[in-house]
């Protein structure tokens, strides 16, 4: 009877042991985003600009699947996570800086080649200060723009830009303005909004579906203005947003200390007792 109750706690032992492995699905869509990464390197070191452009395009659709399977399939682990912010780097950090560097950021010489260094480390930063603040409570909003997002702005430009010239651009501190304020954007605590914030296994309004179908619509018209639209539209939202909450925030902290907690109504303790003299003298 001894050794039938070791054995049975031994079986129950090894079936508390958590299984070995990782969830294909997920992880290998990931890592199609990765290599259509790497190919946007490759692609921009060849002078291929247009084809590095489209690929991180076609990362971020991969990006954007990995974690809507993951999240929909309940196969999110920890080692997805790390799999996903390496591909990201690789993807969205390391690619648009290589291409931006090569199309527009040569003739600025040392300044140039640091300012795609800029928007690599800032992108790098961004992810490790996702990641440690993934699973906490609170608002679903980004803090900082998303770097898919700052490498869909820089490969909406040059998508944008083939579509009525040809060749290099010439030298213009545009592209190093742009480059420049994305990676202070992904860095900084401004809010910007994500699709993770849309429960899609919810019912929404019927409207919600029209403006799918219209933003498909307008993409299938012309892809590399609307790409190029929508990108720069994320970009001047997530600004103007966060500059009227921000006045919103000063104009709150105003009101609150004109209006003290004594005395709701904001009146001066001198004026009370001359309105309590007045009212005696009435009394009189």
């Amino acid at each position: 009877m001894a050794f039938k109750k070791r054995d049975l706690e031994k079986r129950r032992d090894f079936s508390k042991k958590p299984k070995k492995g990782v969830y294909l699905l997920p992880n290998t869509i990931t890592l199609c985003g990765m290599f259509a990464g790497f190919f946007a390197i490759l692609s921009a070191i060849n002078g291929n600009y247009l084809n590095a452009a489209w690929a991180i395009i076609l990362a971020n659709v991969f990006d954007g699947l990995d974690g809507w399977i993951a999240r929909l399939t309940n196969t999110s682990t920890r080692f997805g996570i790390e799999l996903d912010s390496l591909s990201d780097l690789v993807a969205f950090g390391v690619a648009p800086s290589v291409m931006i560097y090569k199309w527009a950021l040569v003739p600025f010489g040392r300044l140039g080649w640091a300012a795609a260094f800029l928007f690599v480390a800032c992108g790098a930063l961004r992810l490790a200060r996702f990641n440690i603040q993934t699973g906490a409570t609170g608002s679903k909003a980004f803090k900082g723009m998303p770097i898919p997002g700052a490498a869909t702005v820089v490969a909406s430009i040059v998508i944008y830009y083939y579509e009525f010239w040809t060749g290099l651009p010439e030298k213009s501190p545009f592209f190093l303005v742009i480059t420049i304020l994305l990676a202070l954007l992904m860095v900084s605590t401004l809010k910007y909004h994500g699709l993770k914030e849309i429960d899609f296994r919810e019912k929404k309004p019927f409207w919600v579906l029209i403006v799918f179908v219209i933003v498909l619509f307008i993409i299938f018209i012309h892809p590399s203005s609307a790409i190029f639209f929508f990108a720069m539209a994320y970009l001047s939202w997530g600004i103007i947003e966060n500059i009227f909450l921000f006045i919103k925030r000063i104009r709150s902290k105003q009101s609150g200390q004109q209006t003290s907690p004594e005395d709701p109504q904001g009146s001066s303790p001198g004026k009370g007792l001359q309105e309590q003299k007045e009212g005696k003298d009435e009394n009189r």
